[in-house]
């Protein structure tokens, strides 16, 4: 993308550029972009997807249920979305200040980093900062008022993982936490407390139907850390690959995505999701290439042509999530209008 095509294409193409793909373009090109393009690649907007899909299926659980609101719907869906974005950013500028963030690490090769780059300055940092901080505080507002102590639970318990995951002085991501942390956000805490707030109750169905997209989230993760096994361990950082070890840390990855399809296999088996959620397998041979490829070391070279190096373990895992999350949304629409149709 050079700087002739930037000019020719409209705001909102680049904009949607930052939410698809993978993790690019370089700093340089970044750079030529406008305020709002830079702030979305700097958040890593790529990524949102899995809120996106976790907001989506709590959606078409409250709605299979008969309880769907749209008004909740859509302050879950903004909600989720904007404190993934704070999320992202509050990651990286703990790993700067804490020095991890430096020139060598990977974290500073696939994508623009919002501080170490100078991509971004202040003023539109602080900006987008603050609109992210306003939209996340207004839907928790909306929702205290609404649904009162149950939200304040949910919201807590939010709060505390996203400080403890980064934010705390021993991080969760530091000492092999952090993965598990993130398959309870993306799984019960998001697609269960979504549910929750969409329809005012807790269901247990919900939290189950949460645990194969759960894991799906809790991969990339892992796939991340392995990429940097090397770095983390460096820096002291004992991710979960760091404490395992990288061969382990591979094995224990592919079984994550093999778990995916047993548990939503379970979850059909035992009549707790309708027999449409088997379309999932349209994702199957995205997951069996992510298990062969968790199976084997990572090229020592970044092969010719390939976007997003040095990660490796973490694409093959995103972009399997991605297509799993959004057959697994197929499914349960379908199941939102035949309900009844289970085993």
């Amino acid at each position: 993308m050079d700087e002739a095509s930037a000019r020719t294409r409209s705001k909102p193409v680049l904009w949607l550029g930052a939410f698809v793909g993978f993790y690019r373009p370089a700093v340089e090109e970044v750079s030529r972009l406008d305020p709002v393009s830079k702030f979305l690649y700097a958040a890593r907007s790529v990524i949102l997807v899995i809120s996106a899909q976790a907001a989506i299926i709590a959606g078409l659980l409250a709605l299979t249920d008969r309880q769907f609101h749209w008004v909740d719907f859509v302050a879950v869906l903004v909600g989720f979305v904007a404190v993934h974005m704070l999320s992202n950013l509050s990651n990286d500028y703990f790993g700067f200040k804490r020095g991890h963030d430096t020139p060598d690490a990977p974290r500073m090769r696939y994508t623009v980093h919002p501080l170490a780059s100078g991509v971004l300055d202040a003023r539109t940092l602080v900006t987008g900062l603050v609109i992210l901080g306003g939209l996340g505080a207004g839907v928790n507002a909306f929702f205290v008022v609404e649904r009162g102590w149950l939200a304040v639970a949910f919201a807590a318990a939010g709060i505390v993982l996203l400080l403890l995951y980064d934010a705390a002085p021993t991080p969760l991501k530091s000492i092999g936490l952090g993965e598990l942390a993130a398959f309870v956000v993306w799984g019960p805490l998001m697609v269960g407390g979504g549910y929750a707030m969409i329809t005012g109750h807790v269901s247990a169905d919900a939290f189950y139907a949460s645990i194969p997209y759960g894991l799906g989230v809790m991969s990339i993760l892992v796939g991340k850390h392995i990429d940097q096994i090397e770095f983390d361990a460096g820096k002291g950082n004992r991710t979960l690959p760091v404490l395992l070890g990288e061969r382990a840390a591979r094995r224990l990855n592919g079984a994550t995505v093999i778990l995916m399809y047993v548990a939503a296999a379970a979850l059909i088996a035992s009549g707790q999701l309708t027999v449409f959620a088997a379309i999932i397998v349209v994702a199957l041979p995205r997951g069996v290439r992510a298990v062969l490829v968790m199976s084997r070391p990572r090229p020592a070279e970044r092969p010719e042509g390939y976007v997003g190096w040095p990660l490796w373990y973490h694409r093959v895992c995103l972009v399997h999530n991605r297509l799993f999350g959004w057959v697994y949304i197929v499914g349960l629409a379908a199941g939102a209008v035949w309900p009844a149709v289970r085993v």
